[in-house]
């Protein structure tokens, strides 16, 4: 989630620290920062907080508690006011388990006109678009406490008997909807709709995106606002199905509580009236199943060092639920608390535990010393086997790890797991063989530029003397560490081939193939490849060899790499041209 700076200030009184400070302490006892420039981070939500953190408020929450900073105004906090009753407005909804509660206000005579330059800039702050101030309103108010809101122009529904009628509903068999992006879905029957009641017609895919028929336009007087919860399964689902992931969807899917929907209302209803003006007529609150409980969450001062490894003592610990404005009881060293309804991510003992740790640091838990260990010959051992394996891949070999089994060797096994190679290898070099010749044609580029593979694999052989470890290369190489164990072993010597550079960029690889004279050597062939090809040509193999009517043919793999740029189709073919061209003139026939 993208988060201003400058909109986090509005919570706090105390000036926050720069963007690049508050990365490090969000790093460390909250969420990883994706990015970050200037006013704005890339807040990555775990799963378990998207409920109540897709908004600014969840995050000063969480930066007031890890600062320790009080925050000015909680709007999650604040009381509610009665809404007038709406005797205009109808909603029913056919299936409470779907939609666990539905808003709506009805609203007449506002102004669309844009808005104000302070909303702009806290949405465009945030990658958002500004629409009109009524759009802008909903969106502001949902980035800003988590509740995801909707406006229809209510002269595009029609009445009945002086009411307009909202019906929260399954889609139908083949039933269609244009959204407001234009597009036209037909949707599964599973799909959660909000509709025009009196026609039965749809006007939003519930939680997911509004429809074209009641869109908010320019001549827009009057609207009903739409503030609900809808179950996440449903949701994800339907977002899923119709590849329509929203802003909205996000935030449903993650099931936040039925009770933000009136937070949402008085804060959305507020806003309307100061920017767009109008009267707010009346509201409907449809909330057939409240599914919210008094929970209350123990767990003992023991039990949370027990499980840290930490010795925090009874005042630190309530410090930590105080700064995250969890209410809590303390009767001796066992703390109840009593998580507020947006935070539905703590449930059992374990979820306190987890507060503590994060918001004092896990670096205050570990202690300043780690115990030191005698080293046994499998530790030196290990060591020695690591720093060969770093020595090799500093100098461009990658590892490969193959099967203890071979064809021949001096170790039969009774019951082999492969039949066509029923012997315990007493070397690695087949392996190694057979992993050259595949890398040939499936990984063109585990390889330095005009050389063969750069491969290597430490492993054991199996001897009649018994096991042994060896180190196998697929090119020469010298001065290898040594590795110790029980017989000290140190590896053979080899002289060093030099490391040259891979390239970033993705590569292409074409095949040519010709027929000559018996007896041509694939050296020649190779060589007028070679001067042909120019510098892009990193690698060339012959795959291929056969005679037939006193003539051979010739088959060979080229790979083109560029170190600057991304290559393209047009750009190999027109070197391919060439190299066909100068074969044929060597009275070769490319086949």
């Amino acid at each position: 989630m993208k988060v201003s700076r400058n909109w986090l200030q509005n919570y706090f009184e105390e000036p926050l620290p720069e963007t690049e400070k508050i990365t490090d302490v969000f790093t460390f006892h909250a969420f990883e920062i994706e990015e970050h420039a200037g006013d704005m981070m890339d807040v990555k939500i775990l799963p378990n907080r998207t409920a109540d953190c897709l908004c600014h408020r969840g995050i000063a929450k969480e930066l007031s508690a890890i600062l320790d900073i009080p925050i000015k105004n909680d709007p999650l906090r604040e009381s509610i006011s009665d809404f007038p009753k709406a005797s205009q407005l109808l909603v029913e909804i056919e299936d409470p388990k779907k939609c666990l509660r539905y808003m709506g206000a009805l609203v007449r005579g506002i102004k669309i006109k844009p808005s104000p330059e302070w909303l702009r800039q806290a949405l465009e702050s945030v990658g958002q678009r500004s629409i009109n101030n009524i759009v802008d309103a909903t969106n502001f108010v949902m980035l800003n406490i988590g509740q995801p809101l909707h406006a229809f122009d209510a002269k595009k529904l029609a009445q009945k008997n002086n009411q307009y009628a909202i019906k929260v509903r399954n889609a139908k068999k083949e039933e269609k909807i244009t959204t407001l992006t234009g597009e036209e879905y037909i949707l599964p029957e599973s799909t959660l709709l909000i509709t025009n009641a009196n026609p039965d017609e749809a006007i939003g895919i519930a939680g997911i995106k509004g429809g074209k028929a009641a869109e908010i336009t320019n001549d827009t007087i009057d609207i009903i606002v739409e503030s609900a919860n809808f179950d996440g399964t449903t949701i994800r689902r339907g977002a899923q199905t119709l590849k329509l992931g929203t802003e909205a969807s996000l935030r449903f899917q993650n099931r936040p509580s039925p009770e933000l929907c009136g937070y949402a209302m008085r804060d959305v209803l507020a806003l309307i009236k100061k920017i767009a003006g109008g009267e707010v007529v009346g509201v409907v609150d449809e909330y057939p199943i409240h599914t919210e409980k008094n929970r209350e969450v123990s767990v003992s001062l023991a039990k949370i060092n027990g499980m840290l490894g930490s010795n925090f003592s009874k005042e630190e610990v309530g410090n930590v639920f105080k700064r995250l404005g969890l209410e809590t009881k303390i009767d001796g060293d066992i703390f109840t608390v009593a998580p507020p309804f947006e935070r539905t991510d703590i449930s059992i003992p374990e979820d306190l535990i987890e507060e503590v740790g994060r918001i004092i640091g896990y670096d205050k838990i570990m202690p300043a010393e780690l115990p030191q260990l005698a080293e046994n010959p499998d530790q030196a051992r290990y060591r020695g086997i690591e720093k060969v394996k770093d020595f090799l891949i500093e100098r461009g070999f990658t590892e490969i790890s193959t099967q203890s089994f071979a064809k021949k060797g001096d170790i039969e096994l009774a019951n082999p797991l492969d039949k066509t190679k029923p012997i315990l290898r007493k070397s690695l070099d087949g392996n190694m063989k057979e992993a050259l010749e595949r890398a040939k044609h499936y990984a063109p580029l585990v390889l330095a530029p005009n050389q063969k593979p750069k491969l290597f694999e430490i492993g054991t052989v199996f001897k009649k003397d018994g096991e042994r470890l060896e180190i196998e290369t697929s090119e020469p190489i010298s001065d290898l560490p040594e590795i110790k164990d029980d017989e000290n072993y140190v590896p053979k010597k080899y002289t060093l081939g030099a490391y040259k550079p891979f390239s970033m960029y993705p590569f292409i690889v074409r095949d040519i193939a010709a027929w000559m004279p018996n007896g041509t050597e694939s050296d020649v062939v190779e060589k007028i490849i070679r001067e042909n090809a120019s510098n892009l040509l990193i690698r060339i193999d012959q795959f291929d060899r056969f005679e037939k009517e006193g003539k051979t043919s010739l088959a060979f793999r080229l790979v083109f790499q560029s170190f600057e740029r991304t290559l393209t189709d047009d750009e190999v073919n027109a070197i391919m041209q060439k190299i066909s061209v100068a074969l044929a003139a060597k009275g070769y026939e490319v086949r």
